[in-house]
């Protein structure tokens, strides 16, 4: 895995580059987004926050541990027993590979659950809490499968370094039979989000069409030329506010369920546009080093596959970027607490840090009526002395 000469240098400086970008930005927004979940407790009060918190805390452990430990690998030096650390590594890729999927599949679960049974929910606080709990279960579960494959199965002839080549990164199969795992579970995954979301587009298209059949707007009423019969029994004519006030209502009424219809469909464009790219960032990022496993297992591995795997590794590693992106900054309670925290920490900044000369600075976040205020008796003296004269 480090080979000598110009080209492995290359590439061992801009993967190492890409993947310390991904550790920067994945445990940062991750940490930032934990920190939002810790300091609201109204964040935290449902079964699908539950299971987006789960994922961010798998995330920062992947950037944590996971990512650190794969630019080890790939920085490592030239003929050394480095089994145990490569046996290490495998164990990590499996954790985050499949807990990663798992708490994707969950969250997919969660959508379908309350989009298509809102009103009987399958995941209940406590089954959530359980399948949290089952989920760290089998993660932790298959993080001690390579150790366990390598002490069964590997048998290297007497003299070789256990698990290594002259690169560095063991290229035995029996060092890639827990691949076995990996590669059913990312299909079971994008098999059941691919059924989950379509029947959650399914359930909103069929939502809208009752709601619309329900809520069809009706046009307005003629207004009627036959004459009013009052209570005496004398008809008499139709006063002419009835009329204006049935078309008035009619209208108001239409212009609600034109504006209801308009606010349906750009939910259900959103959901259809938010759906699509939770899959395709799932795909993008995982399918790759899915198909590289599936040849390793296929043809053996070799170094050419190797470093293409730890490539595509690396690309997979990219969900803990998209992960806040795509679960937590969409929710419009998560974007407010931010706004809010930022608002707070920018107001504290000013007001402790003055003008070095003295001067007074007005901030509208601050003061914004007084601000406002000022402004206005500022720039118009005239309109102050007619003020002061209408008090009088």
């Amino acid at each position: 895995l480090n080979p000598h000469g110009m080209r492995g240098s290359r590439f061992q400086v801009s993967l190492t580059s890409f993947l310390m970008l991904e550790l920067v930005l994945g445990f940062s927004s991750n940490l930032t987004v934990l920190v939002l979940y810790c300091s609201q407790s109204n964040l935290v009060d449902s079964v699908s926050n539950m299971v987006t918190v789960n994922l961010h805390v798998l995330d920062i452990i992947v950037c944590v541990l996971c990512l650190p430990l794969t630019v080890v690998v790939l920085l490592l030096p030239v003929g050394r027993n480095l089994a145990l650390l490569c046996c290490f590594h495998e164990a990590c890729v499996t954790f985050a590979s499949v807990a990663t999927a798992i708490n994707v599949l969950l969250i997919s679960v969660d959508r379908y659950d309350i989009s298509v049974r809102p009103a009987s929910r399958l995941l209940t606080p406590r089954r959530a809490a359980l399948l949290l709990a089952a989920v760290w279960t089998v993660s932790l579960g298959v993080f001690f499968l390579p150790f366990l494959e390598v002490e069964l199965l590997s048998a290297p002839a007497e003299g070789e370094e256990q698990g290594g080549n002259e690169g560095g990164y063991h290229t035995e199969l029996a060092g890639y039979y827990h691949l076995l795992l990996q590669v059913p579970v990312f299909f079971t995954t994008v098999v059941v989000m691919l059924a989950t979301y379509s029947r959650i587009l399914r359930a909103l298209n069929i939502r809208i069409g009752s709601h619309m059949r329900k809520s069809q707007p009706t046009s307005p009423p003629p207004l009627s030329s036959a004459p009013l019969i009052g209570v005496d029994g004398a008809a008499g004519p139709v006063p002419a506010t009835v009329g204006v006030h049935a078309s008035v209502s009619a209208i108001i009424a239409l212009r609600r369920a034109v504006r209801r219809h308009r606010d349906r469909r750009e939910r259900q464009r959103r959901v259809f546009r938010m759906s699509l790219i939770i899959i395709s960032t799932f795909l993008g990022c995982w399918a790759p080093i899915s198909v590289v496993n599936v040849l390793i297992l296929g043809l053996g591995p070799s170094d050419r596959l190797v470093r293409l795997r730890l490539c595509f590794l690396a690309m997979a590693y990219g969900t803990t970027i998209f992960h806040p992106l795509l679960y937590a900054f969409t929710r419009q309670k998560l974007r407010r607490a931010l706004r809010a925290r930022v608002k707070k920490r920018v107001v504290s900044l000013l007001q402790v840090d003055p003008a070095p000369s003295g001067t007074v600075i007005h901030n509208s976040w601050v003061e914004p009526r007084k601000g406002r205020k000022q402004r206005q008796e500022g720039s118009d003296a005239t309109d102050r002395c007619l003020t002061d004269a209408v008090r009088e």
